[in-house]
């Protein structure tokens, strides 16, 4: 043992020794303030003392958290073991502004807890202090005040929790004697409550005796011998074990387990659990992910190499912590939403017993994105031609799915049919239109001042969505060709065209939702959009991929839009046009195709051969 005497001893030598010297007593009492120093030092860590500066090292809720229970306890965990003496309502305190919360603190093991004595008000920032009046059992007091915020939800906890595992789980056969037992809850529990009374472990009626101890969501029974080979044990959670919210279990949860005659583990882990779940969407981009294994792991094998976050093939930074059986990976930013990451958890990941995966454990999941733009009353139409009209060439021109429709006068839309009604739009033998749904107008007939009042609204509605999906709206949209879209693949999100013009000349625009069906993408133009070149090769396309669809996309456009005037391509979205949309030219007989609608707010919709599946 590394006693104190050892220093004392030692400083006199050096002292006799260098008294001959012409050292000055400044000089002695330096060396001797550096010797006592580091004696004290090294028997603080021979008794157990992790010696200088203890840390915060987690905290529920955690930093920033959003729609806490309004009767949450209050956790710190520390990296060391604390003197219990300085962990009081003095240093753990809990504030709403500048107003103390009254509430009552308590600490076991690692931890320290803060149990208001109100309930929290809903809808409100809370600050947590640790401050450093705490210490270790050695007297080091932290570094500076530990400082951290949560806000509140509307509601509060009554949700009881359950042990979602075991390990070993019930009716396992085989477990090799020298095993540690756990249980997972659904929860983080108040680890005051998980004690040697709450967790128990029992061969027939004898109680084994162990040490119970509590992290993360997992509580662990670690028993003092060796188990007995080949023998029935039974685990017991009593309820007894509550949550932070002071919710018990409903009834006490049992299981059992058969050991064999080994002291050596042999069996793999494995993957039980991950939150969110495999394929989950509608993520929260402040999600952090976790996966829990089937039995202790070796914590130094659960870092950022063995625990992987990918967007793609692009990794994803973040922090990876590791507490009873649950890994967490914890991005450094927010995910980005309607983007779809790939967890990963590799084969470097080992149990305490050196057995790792037997294969890379590979799941999904979705960021919930927001939703798409709302076209009211607009949804309906395939084609609306602002106050100015609709016109057709051609015989090919065909309304799928959808209606069209003008606020100006019925004679301003030529060269349709309403497959309806039957209704003649000024067709010629040459210009033949077939809307599937209706055509609705001002008078006179087959206009009516019905139809002029339901075209009216959704004109409106029109230049809401046009307002909502306009950089004012959606500001920070990118422009990752200079203007041309062609040849690139894009992910959902908004992209705006420096110059004012976008264009899809020198290739396709594929658009990749990456298994995301709800994906948006809102292109801003201040000008024009034209898509497609002259000649018989010029048309170009909007493809769609892994899920991709035509209604979540949304074309803002300035002034004009040209759609492949040379005949046609597959365009793909809503185009929302300040002053009008032209598909193809005069004269062209290849038709040219629109998945999604073309309104022009001020200005006629000209269609030739034309094509439009409203989606």
């Amino acid at each position: 043992m590394f006693k104190s005497s050892f220093f004392i001893n030692k400083t006199q030598s050096i002292i006799r020794k260098f008294q001959s010297t012409l050292l000055t007593k400044k000089i002695f009492t330096f060396l001797l303030l550096i010797l006592v120093v580091a004696g004290c030092r090294k028997v603080a860590e021979q008794d157990g003392l992790t010696g200088l500066c203890p840390k915060v090292i987690s905290t529920s809720p955690a930093d920033i958290a959003v729609g806490v229970s309004r009767n949450a306890t209050i956790v710190a965990t520390f990296n060391e073991a604390m003197d219990s003496s300085t962990i009081t309502s003095a240093t753990f305190i809990l504030k709403q502004g500048t107003t103390t919360i009254p509430g009552i603190v308590n600490y076991s093991g690692l931890t320290a807890t803060f149990s208001p004595a109100v309930t929290l008000a809903a809808n409100t920032a809370y600050t947590c202090i640790i401050t450093k009046g705490v210490r270790d059992r050695a007297k080091n007091a932290l570094a500076a005040d530990y400082v951290w915020t949560f806000t509140t939800g509307n509601t509060i906890d009554t949700i009881p929790p359950i042990v979602i595992s075991t390990d070993p789980a019930n009716a396992t056969n085989g477990v090799v004697l020298t095993k540690k037992i756990t249980a997972t809850f659904s929860k983080t529990m108040n680890g005051l409550s998980i004690t040697s009374t709450t967790f128990t472990l029992k061969h027939g009626t004898t109680a084994v005796t162990g040490a119970v101890t509590y992290a993360g969501a997992t509580a662990t029974f670690s028993p003092t011998v060796n188990l007995d080979s080949n023998t029935i044990y039974t685990g017991t959670i009593t309820t007894g074990a509550k949550d932070l919210a002071g919710n018990a279990l409903v009834s006490n949860y049992v299981w059992t387990f058969t050991t064999n005659g080994s002291i050596i583990d042999t069996t793999r882990p494995t993957v039980i659990a991950t939150s969110p779940v495999n394929v989950a969407t509608g993520v929260l981009p402040t999600k952090q992910i976790t996966a829990v294994f089937s039995k202790t792991m070796n914590a130094s094998s659960i870092n950022t190499t063995t625990f992987i976050l990918k967007h793609g093939t692009t990794g994803i930074p973040g922090t990876v912590s590791y507490a009873g059986t649950t890994a967490t990976f914890s991005p450094t930013a927010n995910l980005d939403t309607s983007f779809t990451y790939t967890a990963t958890i590799t084969t470097g990941a080992k149990d305490v017993a050196g057995n790792t995966l037997a294969s890379n454990y590979t799941w999904s999941f979705t960021i919930i994105g927001p939703p798409p733009p709302s076209l009211g009353s607009a949804s309906i139409f395939g084609a609306f031609g602002g106050n100015a009209g609709i016109t057709n060439q051609g015989l090919n021109t065909k309304i799928n799915n959808g209606s069209i429709a003008t606020t100006a006068a019925s004679t301003l839309i030529t060269g349709f049919h309403d497959g309806t009604t039957g209704d003649v739009y000024t067709e010629t033998p040459l210009n033949v239109g077939d809307v599937v749904g209706r055509i609705y107008t001002a008078p006179p007939a087959p206009g009516t001042a019905t139809s002029f009042a339901i075209a009216t609204a959704a004109l409106a509605d029109a230049n809401t969505l046009y307002n909502n999906i306009s950089p004012a709206s959606k500001p920070g949209g990118t422009d990752p060709g200079a203007g041309e879209l062609g040849g690139l693949t894009l992910p959902p999100g908004v992209y705006k065209s420096a110059s004012g013009t976008f264009k899809i000349t020198s290739g396709n625009l594929t658009l990749d939702a990456m298994g995301d069906p709800n994906a948006v993408w809102i292109f801003q133009t201040a000008a024009g959009l034209t898509v497609g070149v002259a000649g018989p090769s010029g048309a170009k396309s909007v493809l769609m991929i892994n899920g991709a669809l035509p209604k979540n996309v949304f074309w803002y456009v300035g002034s004009a839009a040209v759609i492949n005037g040379a005949g046609g391509g597959v365009m793909v979205g809503n185009i929302i046009s300040y002053a009008g949309v032209t598909f193809s030219t005069a004269g062209v007989a290849v038709q040219t195709v629109l998945n999604g609608r073309a309104i022009s707010l001020n200005a006629s919709v000209t269609m030739v051969n034309t094509t439009i599946n409203v989606p």
